[in-house]
């Protein structure tokens, strides 16, 4: 046989083993040295051979081979099928004889489908006595519905639900003292909340000047969020007792309107009550009512909130803490647009990187004289050079008497006056006595209790020198012998009993 030939030989022999090898392994690639491979072009150009003519051989078995039962395409599953509570249900409230047109009262559809799912497939507890819905979804599906009546859940006991994605509207006949969605139980649970993890999302609801949009009754862990709330009469949102009621995302204001509305005196209502205790309301916009946010509860937290409702020269108020001696509230990066706040005997309160425009202040009102544990700082506050101070006292029905770790301080001023109860000043004089006057900045009167000051005397004599007299936000500072000198003081207030 030819050398020639025998190679060849051998090349098919050894293609043809690979090519087993690689069958029974399942392998697409050869166990060759790839380096190998790449510098010996003769066997590159072999085994490339080898790769199309292995391709060709299972290609033409597939196609020869009968397809088994396996191989044969499963049947699509149906969701009808699958037993119940096996996954979240949504109850589209069109199915129930709803009326997206807004034309026709849906109230009797829309509150079948909230019984549904209400009946509907649980699975265990969230707070004792209050169980698991699973993630029912009450889908307003875009529409425009029409309300008779308060859409009231129809027992206590119950959570993990949600009613979204549409506009409810309150009909001419719908109760002024009414909330078009109430979180108020109809009858009683074991539990001692109501509801837990109720989710009010992207909803725009029109009260219709004929009572309020939302209340929460004494629930846990609700979240209203993305909501758009107008035309109320009494409270775009309440949440009395309960705690962790989340409000984020939202618009509410009793008139459309983006400012400067002719009718702006006359706003009424609240646009947020909060009769509740740990709730937080979070990026949200109120831009008409009579009040932006009403606290009456402990520790709540607003954050992100802007207020050009109703303004304070027509009685407005933007923020009004009205809980005397139990504050606890935390105000931060807020924004005051014309309107201010106003808390009444504050104790614990926070007010920090927020921003007043138009004049706008902030109001400390003496109910039983007190206030302790307040720090308003970092704040920036723009007016009109009319005279009005950034923080000003009420003391109308009496004036504060137990004032205790109150700091005023850090805040930036233009076009107001500032006040403060820290306040640095100087003066120079030649003579045996300077005095600096502190009471257009300090914010209680007569009530300096710490004094720091240096005195810098350039004369040939050297004086003895004393703090002599504070009273009526003045210190005194006085020296054995006249020289010329510039006395630099600071003073601090925020504790008094």
């Amino acid at each position: 046989m030819e050398p020639a030939m025998q190679r060849k030989m051998l090349t098919i022999v050894m293609g043809l083993a690979s090519l087993l090898i690689a069958h029974v392994n399942g392998e697409t690639s050869l166990p060759f040295d790839h380096q190998k491979l790449t510098s010996d072009g003769y066997y590159l150009d072999q085994m490339q051979k080898m790769q199309a003519f292995k391709h060709s051989l299972l290609t033409r078995r597939q196609l020869a081979t009968p397809p088994t039962i396996s191989s044969s395409p499963a049947p699509a599953p149906q969701a009808t099928n699958q037993p119940p509570g096996s996954r979240p249900s949504v109850y589209e409230v069109t199915t129930y004889g709803a009326d997206p047109t807004g034309k026709l009262d849906s109230t009797e559809a829309l509150l079948r489908a909230i019984t549904d799912a209400f009946n509907g497939p649980s699975e265990g507890f969230l707070m004792k006595g209050i169980k698991n819905l699973g993630g029912a979804h009450i889908n307003l599906q875009g529409g425009n519905y029409l309300i008779s009546k308060p859409l009231r859940l129809p027992a206590a006991g119950a959570g993990n639900l949600k009613i979204s994605g549409g506009t409810l509207t309150a009909s001419d006949d719908f109760p002024t003292d009414g909330y078009l969605i109430d979180l108020s139980a109809s009858s009683s649970s074991s539990s001692s909340y109501n509801y837990e993890y109720i989710t009010m999302k992207d909803l725009m609801l029109d009260c219709n000047f004929r009572g309020g949009g939302i209340s929460v009754i004494n629930s846990l862990r609700t979240s209203i969020d993305n909501c758009y709330i107008s035309h109320f009469s009494t409270e775009g949102i309440l949440v009395q007792n309960g705690h962790e009621t989340y409000i984020r995302n939202s618009f509410l204001g009793q008139h459309i309107t983006a400012g400067g509305d002719p009718g702006e005196r006359n706003f009424s209502g609240t646009a947020i009550n909060l009769m509740g205790n740990d709730n937080a309301v979070t990026d949200v916009v109120i831009f008409s009512a009579a009040i932006g946010v009403m606290v009456s509860g402990q520790a709540n937290t607003l954050s992100g909130v802007h207020c050009y409702n109703k303004a304070r020269g027509f009685g407005g108020t933007g923020i009004y803490l009205k809980l005397p001696s139990l504050t606890q509230t935390r105000i931060v990066n807020c924004y005051l647009d014309y309107t201010g706040i106003v808390a009444e005997d504050p104790m614990q309160l926070t007010i920090s990187s927020s921003f007043f425009l138009g004049d706008a202040f902030i109001l400390l009102k003496s109910i039983n004289g007190l206030a302790e544990g307040i720090n308003i700082v970092d704040n920036m506050f723009a007016g009109s050079d009319t005279g009005i101070e950034i923080v000003q006292l009420d003391q109308s029905k009496g004036p504060f008497k137990k004032i205790d770790q109150v700091v005023v301080d850090r805040n930036n001023v233009k076009g107001m006056n500032l006040k403060a109860t820290v306040a640095r000043g100087s003066v120079k004089g030649n003579g045996t006595s300077w005095t600096v006057d502190f009471s257009p900045v300090l914010l209680f009167p007569n009530l300096i209790n710490h004094v720091q000051y240096s005195l810098s005397s350039g004369g040939a004599t050297f004086p003895r020198h004393a703090l002599r007299n504070v009273s009526g936000n003045r210190v005194v500072i006085e020296s054995d012998i006249a020289v010329p000198a510039s006395v630099f003081v600071m003073v601090e207030q925020g504790s008094a009993s």
